[in-house]
């Protein structure tokens, strides 16, 4: 698995980093079959006061790419926001590809057994 952490107008702490890695290990724990897995962390500066902190990610899965994003004031509340939609995605995602238990096509009785049945 390939991890990239950047970030956009913010100078990327250590401390930052291992914050991301170790709310991944959460994604991991649920689904194991990730490929490459590509944070960015920015700042946007919309007045010298109201700063907003955004944190974006994708994942590709086999078969699946994921994106999501999320925003808050501060980056590590952006980044738990960004984890529970990843968990959530992720979790959904792996439901589909597990799900055998739906109905197949039911077996419609055949004339000779609608007979026996109706007798």
């Amino acid at each position: 698995m390939n991890l990239t952490i950047s970030g956009h107008h913010l100078e990327l702490t250590p401390a930052i980093r291992e914050y991301v890695e170790n709310k991944l290990e959460r994604i991991k724990r649920h689904f194991d079959n990730v490929i490459d897995i590509a944070v960015i962390l920015s700042v946007d500066t919309l007045t010298e006061k109201e700063k907003r902190q955004r944190a974006e990610i994708n994942l590709h899965l086999r078969g699946k790419d994921l994106h999501v994003e999320s925003e808050a004031q501060d980056m590590y509340a952006a980044i738990d926001l960004l984890i529970d939609k990843l968990d959530r995605q992720v979790l959904k995602h792996k439901d589909k590809i597990q799900d055998h238990h739906h109905e197949g096509i039911k077996r419609h009785p055949g004339p000779d057994e609608a007979e026996a049945e109706a007798a």
